[in-house]
């Protein structure tokens, strides 16, 4: 299950830069060749980076890829680690949920001024805002997730586990994911006709 979810993720973060790159490959030869402008490939790129932003938020969160200082982590007792590690998924799903909160009260004033946005477009801001605002709600809930097994592991008394499932990625994990990737990918251009 957790790989679909990622896999969808992915797959729309990666076709909202495709598309984005295309109108701007466009916009430009437009430029360059006709002297004319598509005037919105800037506002598309905004509204691209907002909601790219938080697929990428989930993504990293269940991949493990957030960014964590480890440099003293493993000279630490199992315990020790554990407790660090629940505190930092703990951390990180109150921040989600904040920022998640603070996302509610722009929608709530965007929609009680009928924003537009500054743009030959006049896009109605209620719409990109919308989707940005499901990205971060979307992550809140994972971080939340995330968060409430690693307290049941904790409290529960399974730190191993814990540690196993929430603990910063090391060189070597990371190397073995890239080591791994390389090798289906070589597989399939090897099946390729």
């Amino acid at each position: 299950m957790k790989d679909r979810i990622e896999n969808a993720l992915a797959t729309v973060f990666g076709l909202i830069f495709l598309g984005l790159a295309t109108v701007v490959t466009i916009e430009t030869a437009a430029r360059k060749l006709f002297n004319v402008s598509l005037q919105g490939a800037d506002e598309l790129g905004g509204y691209a980076l907002a909601v790219g932003s938080t697929i990428a938020f989930s993504l990293a969160l269940m991949g493990r890829n957030h960014i964590r200082v480890d440099v003293f982590h493993e000279k630490f007792s199992r315990r020790a680690q554990a407790w660090l590690n629940w505190v930092s998924i703990v951390s990180l799903a109150v921040f989600a949920i904040f920022i998640a909160y603070v996302a509610f009260k722009v929608l709530g004033d965007t929609l009680q001024y009928r924003s537009t946005a500054q743009t030959p477009w006049a896009t109605p801001l209620i719409w990109p805002q919308s989707v940005w605002y499901a990205g971060l709600v979307i992550f809140a809930l994972l971080a939340t997730g995330y968060a409430a097994r690693a307290s049941a592991l904790l409290f529960g008394g399974r730190i191993d586990t814990l540690n196993h499932d929430f603990h910063p990625k090391s060189a070597k994990e990371e190397l073995k994911e890239e080591l791994d990737d390389l090798a289906v990918r070589q597989a399939s251009e090897g099946a390729k006709p």
